[in-house]
């Protein structure tokens, strides 16, 4: 079993919104990954990008960029 750690938790109001995160995050190199919504946290869509909490401003600076809209950012531990 995994050991549950800190996460930085972005959920979306659209499915595309989060495929396109997962796109410009691959392009740029951010370590992350897609993650169904858990079920503390409630969201547009059923997806959500989880990545470490380090790498909160580069995902702001990447979602600003490629003109991508947050619903919400979320700190949990999972």
């Amino acid at each position: 079993m995994r050991k549950k750690e800190l996460k930085l938790i972005v959920t979306f109001h659209t499915t595309a919104d989060a495929m396109a995160m997962e796109k410009a995050c691959r392009e740029d190199n951010i370590p992350g990954r897609l993650i169904p919504v858990p079920r503390e946290i409630s969201a547009g869509c059923g997806l959500a990008w989880c990545a470490l909490p380090d790498q909160r401003e580069s995902l702001l600076s990447v979602m600003a960029e490629n003109g991508i809209e947050q619903e919400d950012l979320h700190e949990i531990i999972f």
